[in-house]
């Protein structure tokens, strides 16, 4: 299972938020507060999430500006479902509860994982996928976990 850690906590810069899994820092998260973008760092590599349009997308720091080879998109903004691409992987996020705001993660039949939160006053998304699914593409599903979240949130704010 991976987490969204505190920002600052395990052994990261202020601001900055650990990726962790099973208490061990797997990534660090550079997210905006103001728009839905960040920076993730992942083993050497960083790649740079964003939204364009409609999208949400990943790519890596050396690829040009515009491309994706991580894609996330809302078909609807009546439903809470999403259609997402990890590099070439058709991938549907299904809700699973309104309540929770969680998902399930599915390519075809296979069911590749599940997100959650970790419980207290002020939760954190938390993903948990098959071995299979490579490091890169679950951090993405975090962070969409995450922007999903803070648009929920702002929702109930402005009710």
């Amino acid at each position: 299972m991976l987490e969204l850690g505190k920002a600052g906590s395990a052994g990261v810069e202020r601001g900055v938020l650990p990726v962790l899994r099973d208490g061990v820092v797997v990534a660090q998260l550079r997210a905006s507060n103001w728009k839905e973008a960040a920076t993730a760092v992942i083993a050497d590599r960083e790649w740079v999430l964003a939204k364009q349009k409609r999208e949400l997308t990943a790519r890596w720091a050396a690829d040009p500006e515009g491309t994706a080879r991580l894609s996330a998109r809302q078909p609807s903004v009546w439903r809470s479902d999403w259609e997402a691409d990890l590099e070439g992987t058709p991938v549907r996020v299904m809700s699973l509860s309104a309540w929770k705001g969680t998902h399930r993660y599915a390519t075809g039949e296979r069911v590749l994982g599940e997100s959650g939160s970790t419980g207290g006053w002020s939760p954190r998304p938390t993903v948990t996928c098959d071995a299979g699914v490579p490091l890169e593409h679950q951090v993405f599903l975090l962070w969409l976990e995450l922007v999903v979240s803070r648009r929920t949130a702002a929702v109930a704010a402005a009710v």
